[in-house]
């Protein structure tokens, strides 16, 4: 029998060692994971069993090699929700928590304005581009509903890999999923969006060494890589969110932390959009774009 906490202390040590980015959070998340103790009652737990402690061990090797932890324990959470995620599918990171409730926000703001000659009373309607693994459009069906909101959730993803675990995520929540190229996705809703949001792909293909393991090798090209300065997608995204969208209608798309002002001219460029700022993340840095389609 092996005692907890010796095992995550020694465990964070390896993963230290390995470059990973935050040892004792892992260890003790993987340990949570074998023994299926949460992470803060594990000072609770007197003893590991030797087929856990094999079990474990076998895991932190894994991650030592920069396996994702979310691949290893099956799961990613995103703010209220959790996500089966693996090999395929990019793992969803905290900083596009802060677009999810963005999102939210504006689709609950566009469900309570008074009706104009522009906005007839309906159900809103909100498009995720991009999907991945259904981050977004599964917070947005689980949030709006205890916000009083009824509305049309629709989510395409181009990966069919990545497709199939949103689809797995998204099962029974009433989400329109759809696989295909956002460009030219959803020609059905065009002018009658209320809200665009999208976590593109926008690491530039100059930028490879520089990203980290768990994302380089193991996270899909499709969701990583944008052209020469990473802005390609961002592009079709103006295209596609200024087609969907209903006049005033919204949009917000994540970023590298250093487009903030390439992000912003992708839209400010082109004439069709109002109110186009940037959004810090909590550490400060830019990290998503908004804009509003002309009336």
């Amino acid at each position: 029998m092996s005692r907890p906490r010796a095992l995550v202390r020694e465990a964070a040590l390896v993963l230290e060692a390995a470059g990973v980015a935050s040892p004792e959070h892992d260890a003790a998340e993987l340990l949570a994971h074998v023994t299926g103790v949460p992470r803060a009652r594990l000072p609770l737990l007197d003893a590991v069993e030797p087929e856990q402690a094999v079990r474990y061990d076998a895991l932190v090797r894994r991650r030592a090699g920069r396996e994702p932890l979310q691949h290893l324990t099956g799961t990613a959470f995103f703010r209220h929700v959790g996500l089966a995620v693996g090999p395929g599918v990019f793992v969803p990171r905290p900083e596009t928590e802060l677009l999810a409730g963005w999102a939210v926000d504006r689709v609950v703001e566009r469900s309570s304005r008074p009706p104009d000659a522009v906005a007839q009373i309906r159900r809103p309607v909100v498009v995720d581009l991009c999907t991945g693994s259904g981050a977004i459009a599964l917070s947005l069906a689980d949030e709006l509903p205890g916000r009083g909101v009824d509305a049309e959730v629709h989510a395409v993803e181009l990966g069919e890999d990545a497709h199939a675990w949103a689809t797995r995520n998204l099962a029974g929540t009433g989400v329109d999923l759809r696989l295909g190229d956002m460009d030219g996705s959803f020609p059905d809703l065009d002018g009658r969006v209320d809200v665009v949001v999208c976590n593109p792909p926008y690491i530039p293909l100059t930028e490879f060494e520089g990203v980290a393991a768990e994302a380089r090798d193991h996270d899909p090209a499709l969701a990583l890589w944008s052209g020469d300065d990473g802005l390609d997608a961002m592009r079709v995204l103006e295209r596609t969110a200024a087609r969907l969208l209903a006049p005033g209608g919204w949009m917000g798309a994540e970023h590298a932390d250093v487009q903030g002002d390439s992000a912003v001219a992708v839209f400010a460029a082109t004439g069709r959009w109002t109110e186009v700022r940037d959004h810090r993340d909590l550490a400060g840095r830019p990290r998503f774009v908004t804009a509003r389609l002309a009336r």
